[in-house]
């Protein structure tokens, strides 16, 4: 099966507005999908949708081809769903390596998840995987929240892997970050991209054209174009309500 997430016909309305209306799309297996639009589009709903913190009035979510629509998110995460979100979502007064180890526990039998977190030695053995990807060796004893902006970013990301997603969702994960800090990141959610299915939210235009397989642009609730980078650069429709006449 080529298609790791599948959308379709989501919507969602708040107080008599569509925030998501009949959208649908597919998400290829180890491909770097991104959502774009403009503030207000309903970008961060939809991954609200898929991740089962809000559920859809109508539509599906398919995650692997099994039908997951409106599970919680611990359930989407058990299903092998991942993601992070637009404001840093960290436990600040605990270190590095325990917001790793905590996100890693996951991972070993439900039948000993009620040993202590330190004798996870499944979920041990990933943070040691995860220190060593991310470059975190240095800062295992700090305070999440003693870390500067875009390494509490990077962070969570690493925290969302833990549990080793089949599809990872990435809310604007360069949000705030220096030019060096997106360039850095960048290259890691392309890294990413070969081992694990990438559904991403990004803001950043020169970024999205550079690292996506396939963009989907979302305009007051709706789907408004998609296909690749160069397919949606030059629609017409995505140049006047995005891009602008300039694009």
């Amino acid at each position: 099966m080529t298609e790791a997430l599948s959308i379709e016909n989501l919507s969602v309305a708040f107080g008599g507005i569509r925030a998501v209306d009949g959208v649908s799309f597919v998400v290829r297996r180890n491909a770097i999908t991104t959502v774009i639009g403009p503030n207000g589009a309903g970008k961060s709903t939809l991954f609200n949708l898929i991740s089962g913190q809000f559920r859809p009035h109508a539509g599906r979510v398919m995650l692997d081809g099994v039908d997951r629509t409106g599970a919680p998110p611990h359930l989407m995460q058990r299903a092998g769903l991942g993601r992070s979100f637009q404001i840093t979502n960290l436990f600040f007064d605990l270190t590095v390596f325990e917001n790793l180890q905590l996100a890693a526990q996951r991972l070993d039998p439900p039948h000993q998840m009620l040993r202590p977190i330190s004798r996870s030695t499944i979920g041990l053995r990933r943070v040691g995987e995860l220190v060593e990807r991310f470059g975190l060796e240095a800062k295992l004893g700090e305070l999440a929240g003693a870390l500067s902006h875009g390494e509490q970013r990077r962070l969570e990301i690493a925290v969302a892997l833990a549990a080793k997603p089949s599809v990872l969702l990435l809310d604007e994960p360069t949000q705030g970050m220096s030019h060096g800090d997106t360039a850095d990141t960048a290259k890691l959610i392309r890294k990413l991209g070969r081992e694990v299915t990438i559904l991403l939210i990004e803001h950043d235009i020169g970024l999205v054209m550079d690292i996506s397989d396939h963009i989907v642009v979302m305009h007051q609730g709706r789907k408004l174009a998609e296909g690749s980078p160069a397919e949606v650069r030059a629609d017409p429709a995505v140049r006047t309500a995005y891009f602008g006449d300039a694009a």
